[in-house]
């Protein structure tokens, strides 16, 4: 019984090293796709105290969090708190975490270059594509300034 009390210092959840002096939700919110907001969901849904620090976690909780955060929707939490609703390919509402989230994010962006869509031809040459001004920003290399004309 006292192994499972004992502090630890990196605590492994779902593939990523959590330092164990972080509070919980701060801890989660380090997996990337988890939020803060995502993060207290979760706690709250599996009646964790958010105060206390990831380092003094049971192993039976470190393997129930592993198991949700592998699978989020499996809560019940609301549709608006999963980070990829309306799957392109399945039309399910999912929650993505760590390498998986970086893959469909890329996949997405390669779809839309190779239909050729506004925001795809963006990507392709490199420029913004959520509608920023490029005048003035965003410029790469040696440009300094602009030369009026006189």
């Amino acid at each position: 019984m006292a192994g499972e009390t004992s502090f630890k210092y990196i605590v492994r959840i779902a593939g990523v090293d959590i330092d164990g002096d972080l509070k919980l939700p701060y801890g989660l919110a380090s997996i990337k796709g988890i939020g803060y907001t995502t993060a207290m969901a979760v706690i709250r849904m599996l009646g964790l105290d958010p105060e206390k620090k990831v380092g003094f976690l049971t192993e039976e909780e470190i393997r129930r969090l592993d198991e949700v955060l592998r699978d989020i929707t499996q809560l019940g939490l609301p549709k608006w708190l999963y980070n990829r609703r309306k799957d392109y390919e399945t039309g399910k509402d999912l929650h993505l975490i760590g390498s998986e989230l970086i893959f469909y994010a890329r996949r997405d962006i390669e779809r839309e270059m190779k239909i050729g869509s506004w925001r795809g031809i963006r990507h392709k040459y490199g420029l913004k594509v959520r509608g920023q001004r490029t005048r003035t920003t965003g410029r790469l290399g040696m440009t300094i300034g602009v030369r009026k004309k006189r």
